[in-house]
């Protein structure tokens, strides 16, 4: 048996400790000192928990925060956003693109609280609004999207992806930060959500589990092009529906089943279903002893 320092290959030996120092050489010519250094996922994570706690009380260890101390803290998110900005824009620019987030953060809130508001009314199983944002996976999903969507409209690169992906690592559900996304968002149980980056959302929107807002190509060539639907406003699609394709567009107060596909526009308040037939027979009619149906 090879010993460590030496391997067999072939019948010929070769120094391990020499295989990792070449392997180790090769890893530090990739870590040349101009690359970037983007924010790891923990500093994001971590920008994520600073503004639900900051927003909402159930986050929070400080309940009952005064506004000056919420000033404060205020600028302890815009000089950490500041020095996250630094690993993925200019140095130069930094300080004003986390000024100019700042701005934003009042429209955001508002939103936040119309979507909050919007899953306790549209979910029979929801007790509260505390409930909702302490504990509703679709609404730290909505949160981190609509934050994640202010950086990308301030064309920062990189971090509004990053941010995402700590969302889908959370909830399991996957919203590209170029989604435009309405008032009044409701994502129910959410996990296996995907929403592409060209979608547009209206008002009062409800969707499922497992639905998928995508592209019909997913070619490099259609970079820049409308490639994902448009949802008008008070649609609700069911769980594990499909609806693909930059031209299609779901009208306003339709319904989409559970399980559609769907490639092509729809008139608003249609109602779209899956015709598949479900059987429901008894086993002793249909299955010998020790038999068994996938």
């Amino acid at each position: 048996m090879a010993q460590r320092g030496e391997s067999g290959t072939g019948g010929r030996r070769v120094d391990l400790h020499d295989l990792d120092r070449s392997f180790a050489e090769i890893l530090v010519s990739e870590r040349h000192p101009s690359a970037a250094v983007l924010p790891s996922k923990d500093e994001v994570g971590a920008f994520v928990d600073e503004v639900l706690a900051l927003f909402f009380p159930q986050g929070a260890n400080d309940v009952g925060a005064t506004a000056e101390e919420l000033s404060a803290r205020l600028e302890l998110l815009r000089a950490d956003l500041s020095r996250s900005l630094c690993k993925v824009a200019p140095r130069e620019a930094c300080e004003d693109l986390a000024g100019r987030f700042a701005e934003l953060l009042p429209d955001i809130y508002s939103l936040l609280r119309d979507d909050a508001v919007s899953i306790v009314a549209g979910d029979p199983a929801a007790e509260s609004l505390e409930e909702v944002i302490a504990a509703y996976p679709g609404f730290v999903a909505i949160v981190v999207h609509r934050l994640a969507h202010g950086l990308h409209g301030l064309s920062v690169p990189i971090l509004p992806r990053l941010l995402a992906e700590v969302a889908h690592a959370r909830t399991g559900i996957d919203i590209h930060p170029g989604a435009k996304v309405g008032r009044s968002f409701c994502i129910d149980h959410g996990t296996g959500v995907v929403i592409g980056e060209t979608a547009i959302i209206g008002d009062g929107v409800k969707i499922y589990q497992g639905v998928t807002l995508g592209a019909l190509s997913v070619a490099k060539s259609a970079a820049g092009k409308k490639r994902h639907p448009t949802i008008e406003d008070r649609v609700v699609i069911y769980a594990n529906a499909t609806v693909l394709g930059g031209d299609t567009t779901v009208g306003h107060d339709s319904v989409v089943g559970g399980n559609v596909w769907l490639t092509t526009s729809v008139p608003a308040n249609s109602y779209v279903y899956n015709t598949s037939q479900v059987r429901v027979r008894s086993v002793s009619d249909t299955l010998a002893p020790l038999d068994f149906s996938i």
